[in-house]
């Protein structure tokens, strides 16, 4: 029974969270996987570049100049300090990103739109049983191979974190942001939804930018047979609290 945790924003520098994950992982060796972004960093590295961040629907726009400050950032910078973090929580992490022996491959979302920037095809699940039953817990950049041609796409992590969910047939995935969780109608952070309601907040705005990909992450993640998909924000994972907790009703499977 895997389960399956993304992890962005400021939680990958949390040591309370690595300590969190830790004592997950002893409860139940060889059972999760890690995903992490790294969005904030990237922009950053851009700006300091002389460049400037896009992004459209909550997606980065990513360009051929793009990626190799995409690889920088998630597979160097954030990707070796969140292992740094787990290895001194005691827990034997292994970097890897989702280009390295093909673990992702994903096709372009669009290149007018989204430049250098891929949605998951395929998934080499063997690599992280390998590394699961080797007694190591993977952490994962989200860059994939090209499926339709050569070089790198970026993944949006939550798509990532969903379709590796899906391929390992995890029991859950858990996607940890820094909001409150999903905000509906008045301003209420929900408490449940199913995904007919998380479709009908994306199409009116109610929710908006990276919580979009979120929704969306998590539904495809329902639709290829997760069991459960959680939100919830850092505060929630490290005071032992659900989140929110996003539903697939049996009606609405189709």
């Amino acid at each position: 029974m895997k389960s399956v945790v993304k992890i962005g924003g400021r939680a990958q520098s949390s040591h309370a969270l690595a300590s969190v994950l830790a004592a997950a992982w002893q409860a139940a060796p060889g059972a999760m996987c890690v995903v992490h972004g790294g969005g904030d960093e990237i922009s950053e590295m851009q700006r300091k570049l002389g460049g400037s961040p896009g992004f459209s629907g909550g997606r980065r726009v990513t360009s051929e100049e793009d990626i190799g400050i995409v690889r920088m950032v998630l597979s160097g910078l954030v990707n070796k300090r969140l292992v740094s973090l787990l290895l001194d929580a005691g827990v034997p992490a292994v970097g890897i990103s989702g280009e390295d022996a093909g673990l992702l491959e994903a096709q372009p979302l669009g290149l007018e739109e989204f430049g250098h920037v891929g949605m998951p095809a395929r998934v080499n699940a063997g690599i992280l049983d390998t590394l699961l039953g080797a007694g190591y817990l993977p952490v994962i950049s989200p860059l994939a191979r090209n499926a339709a041609g050569p070089g790198a796409l970026n993944v949006n992590g939550d798509d990532a974190a969903a379709a590796i969910a899906v391929a390992t047939g995890a029991s859950e995935l858990l996607l940890v942001a820094d909001l409150d969780g999903v905000i509906g109608p008045g301003g209420v952070v929900l408490d449940e939804l199913d995904v007919h309601t998380g479709r009908e907040l994306i199409a009116s705005g109610t929710v908006s930018k990276g919580m979009v990909a979120k929704l969306e992450a998590a539904h495809a993640a329902l639709a290829g047979g997760v069991p459960s998909v959680r939100i919830t924000p850092l505060a929630g994972v490290l005071a032992g609290e659900l989140g929110t907790n996003v539903t697939l009703v049996a009606s609405l499977a189709a």
